[in-house]
């Protein structure tokens, strides 16, 4: 599980994404675990579609929407991405409510954000997480658990 990291208060508001240190990074991520539910893609071109899933990495809690073994999750989990300042860009697919999608298109946090409400609680009280997830393992059908992109979006 990430700890509580001590950054200067609301240093998303005076500095890009570029000029944030690692901890202002790490602390950007609101914990609501979207990222780490399964995506695929259908079609190519004009046709390409992005679906999303309700099937979640063996590693989330799915309670929390927090990694339950974060500090070794490359090790245990191939398909774990890293998202990083470079890569950014490449990440189209992150949930429009996600803080590194937002302030990339220039947009503010929600209000449920825990750097604005400084409640590690308020992404679940304001319904963010996932409802009814499923890990990866547990799942044969995949058809089975596609979600609107959109089901919550603050």
């Amino acid at each position: 599980m990430q700890q509580k990291i001590n950054v200067e208060s609301e240093f998303w508001k005076h500095k890009s994404l570029q000029e944030m240190n690692d901890a202002e990074w790490e602390a950007l991520c609101d914990g609501c675990g979207k990222c780490c539910y399964r995506k695929f893609i259908e079609g190519r071109g004009k046709r390409k579609k992005l679906y999303y899933t309700r099937i979640a990495c063996n590693l989330l809690d799915l309670k929390s929407g927090r990694c339950g073994d974060y500090a070794n999750r490359f090790k245990l989990e191939r398909d774990c991405t890293k998202l990083t300042k470079k890569n950014l860009p490449d990440f189209g697919w992150l949930p429009a409510t996600c803080a590194y999608r937002l302030l990339y298109e220039g947009k503010p946090l929600f209000d449920w954000h825990p750097l604005i409400s400084n409640d590690e609680r308020s992404v679940e009280r304001a319904g963010m997480l996932i409802e009814n997830g499923i890990h990866e393992e547990d799942v044969i059908d995949w058809f089975e658990f596609v979600i609107d992109e959109d089901h919550k979006t603050g």
